[in-house]
């Protein structure tokens, strides 16, 4: 057999024919799997999905929207909206992995960061054709809707988690396509049925959807601890009413293996509004600009643009407090000269230098007991602490 032995039992209590009949349908070593091969090549495979699956959770870079679209007759209004909005669907299906919301097989199914970042980006979509569809497009309330604009809108409805028909890949393809048609039509110097109309009462709409959007995932992200807080859902409006009953006080929190998926929604919102807000700039320049409203929109997005930088964790202390020094716990964007890092499991956390001899083997803990939920800060240097844990003296 080439070198390598049969492997044999022995039987005892068997007949001699019995014996051999067994042996015989006994896997001999040279017929067996290799299977220190086979765990190797499902290491490697592990591996490379592993790497695969942080390749595709990278976030996509802002793109450059054009200062303006130039045509024979000169500025077409509303390109640059339109055209922006077909990119960003672009990167929402085209990105590395493509659309990974709806994957059943790894490394899809294993991410959970970047389907958060695509549902904020595809909000923002939704919200943007919903006002092309609605105000942008119309003359007045009563105008025609744009064939091309109500048929994008509804594509991009579909269920972002659906694996089955109707794919939200193709319908927002779909819907990407409509989007170019109108494009097309509303370049066309021979073509008057596509408009686009950049009015203040237009732009009004769509950045009210985006108040409410932002407002929503503001209170999400600061109720990542606990909260009390006084219900305030009528206003203590005269004669409001609401359909049943809420307590004076609630208590509000984000669960803590929501948190994430939070934050990456709202970096996916961000990401998407930065895009759209400088199209806006530019269509509707001299609407902001009648309105004194450009450099605040410029600003915007400005702290937009610092929302896309890596994120860290600056702690600093501060006068004040009822016992005398307060700490403060918030993101940055970058390292300042004046600050000491450290990091730990992955997390860099900046310590302004004047801090730090307050914070000297400060341990940063999170507590979840009857006094309280939220961060903890144990430093050795108090010889006071408040009560909130919030505030201490030395």
């Amino acid at each position: 057999m080439n070198g390598i032995a049969s492997l044999k039992f022995k039987w005892p209590w068997r007949s001699d024919s019995e014996k051999e009949d067994l042996d015989n349908h006994l896997p001999s070593m040279e017929n067996s799997p290799n299977w220190r091969l086979i765990s190797i090549a499902a290491f490697s495979i592990f591996i490379g999905l592993l790497m695969l699956g942080w390749y595709w959770s990278q976030e996509p870079e802002p793109f450059s929207v054009p200062a303006a679209y130039e045509a024979d007759t000169g500025t077409v209004t509303g390109v640059i909206t339109t055209t922006t909005l077909i990119n960003v669907v672009d990167i929402l299906l085209e990105k590395p992995g493509g659309y990974i919301a709806n994957d059943l097989l790894p490394p899809g199914l294993w991410l959970d960061n970047l389907p958060n970042w695509e549902f904020g980006v595809l909000v923002q979509v939704r919200d943007l054709s919903k006002a092309m569809r609605e105000s942008y497009s119309r003359s007045q309330s009563q105008s025609t809707e744009d064939p091309d604009l109500a048929l994008a809108e509804p594509r991009f409805n579909v269920n972002h988690t659906s694996w089955a028909v109707p794919w939200p890949e193709s319908e927002y393809a779909e819907g990407r396509e409509h989007l170019e048609s109108y494009l097309n039509r509303l370049i066309d110097e021979d073509d008057y049925n596509a408009q686009f109309f950049a009015r203040a009462d237009n732009l009004s709409y769509w950045l009210a959807t985006v108040e409410t959007r932002l407002g929503s995932l503001s209170q999400r992200l600061s109720a990542s601890v606990g909260q009390r807080r006084i219900n305030t859902d009528l206003s203590g409006a005269a004669g409001a009413k609401q359909s049943t009953s809420a307590p004076i006080e609630l208590e509000v929190k984000t669960p803590w293996f929501e948190i994430d998926d939070i934050f990456y929604e709202a970096r996916g919102t961000a990401w998407a509004l930065l895009h759209f807000l400088k199209a806006v700039e530019v269509d509707f320049a001299d609407v902001l600009a009648r309105k004194n409203a450009l450099t605040s929109v410029r600003q915007i997005v400005r702290e937009l643009e610092m929302t896309q930088q890596p994120i860290r964790s600056p702690m600093i202390v501060n006068g004040g407090g009822c016992s005398g020094l307060m700490y403060d716990l918030s993101f940055d964007p970058e390292v300042q000269a004046s600050d000491e890092v450290f990091e730990d499991k992955g997390v860099k956390i900046l310590v302004d230098k004047k801090s730090l001899l307050y914070l000297l083997g400060t341990t940063l803990d999170f507590s979840d007991g009857l006094n309280g939920k939220g961060f903890q800060f144990v430093n050795p240097n108090a010889s006071r602490t408040c009560g909130c844990g919030e505030s201490f003296s030395v």
